[in-house]
């Protein structure tokens, strides 16, 4: 029988309840004071709108020098059903070995049976396999004599008038993984796009999923942030994210599918991104109070 959304939701509760056994003191569990509580109240009427998806943070000790490492954690709402978005960073890092890091982390859980809880597996992960990591970083003295070149991170807000086509879509997810993006595609009536990382690639991206014709398509806004370290960093997402909210109505993915503006306003602020919902429509985005 398939596993249901609340069902879901009860087991990342349960995860959360172990971690903060193992992680019972200040600043090593870190998670928005509304967070757990949200999906509580779902929980007890599942007829509301879906909560945030669950996010949070734990620092973790790693060798005899007990370097800190966090392990930034973005469940989806039908995790364990699908794997957890998750990425490690650290200060005693450079950022070719924090790719390296966070890319074996990836490879690990993706080897894992889906439909099982894995963060607490991932943190054990992180103990164990960092330190070779930080090794290889001190042996070469990159933490302490890495050049500081400024960095820039561009951030790009797409609007389309829709995004429906499977072909389309697959495109933009194969072009942001190619180039390193990251950021969001939202399917449907209007369709809106975000990328982030580097600016040659961010506007690869633009030349390449306009061509050849693209119509009812404009980049809206455009944001630069330097940095003196890794561009990661700045990044607002994690991962280039499917985006797909409920309709006003049941219409599928027909013409005239269009998407929940408030659901897409609640996950912008997620994101510190709620100033753009105005750019984007044209008017200032208000949450219900219900």
């Amino acid at each position: 029988m398939a596993v249901t959304v609340k069902e879901c939701l009860e087991l990342q509760l349960l995860e959360v309840e172990m971690l903060l056994s193992m992680f019972p003191k200040r600043g090593e569990f870190s998670v928005d004071a509304d967070a757990v509580p949200s999906i509580q109240r779902y929980l007890k009427d599942a007829d509301g709108a879906l909560p945030p998806q669950l996010e949070y943070r734990i620092a973790v000790e790693v060798g005899e020098s007990k370097v800190k490492v966090e392990l930034q954690v973005l469940l989806p709402h039908i995790y364990p059903q699908v794997a957890p978005q998750l990425f490690a960073r650290s200060d005693a890092l450079h950022r070719q070995q924090q790719l390296q890091l966070n890319t074996r982390l990836a490879s690990h859980i993706g080897s894992l049976d889906s439909g099982d809880l894995c963060v607490c597996e991932a943190v054990q992960w992180v103990k164990d396999n960092t330190l070779p990591f930080l090794e290889n970083c001190k042996a070469s003295e990159c933490a302490s004599k890495e050049v500081r070149v400024k960095e820039m991170l561009h951030r790009m807000w797409i609007y389309s008038h829709h995004i429906y086509r499977q072909e389309l879509r697959k495109k933009i997810f194969d072009c942001a993984k190619k180039l390193n993006l990251t950021g969001f595609c939202l399917t449907g009536k209007p369709g809106v796009i975000c990328v982030e990382g580097l600016r040659e690639n961010c506007e690869e991206f633009w030349r390449v999923i306009r061509y050849p014709n693209w119509k009812h398509i404009s980049c809206k806004h455009v944001e630069n942030i330097e940095t003196e370290g890794s561009i990661d960093n700045l990044r607002l997402f994690h991962s280039f994210e499917d985006l797909q909210f409920q309709a006003h109505g049941d219409y599928g993915l027909r013409n005239d599918y269009h998407m929940d503006l408030g659901q897409f306003l609640e996950f912008l602020k997620q994101h510190q991104s709620g100033h753009i919902f105005q750019i984007l429509f044209g008017v200032e985005g208000k949450l219900s109070d219900n």
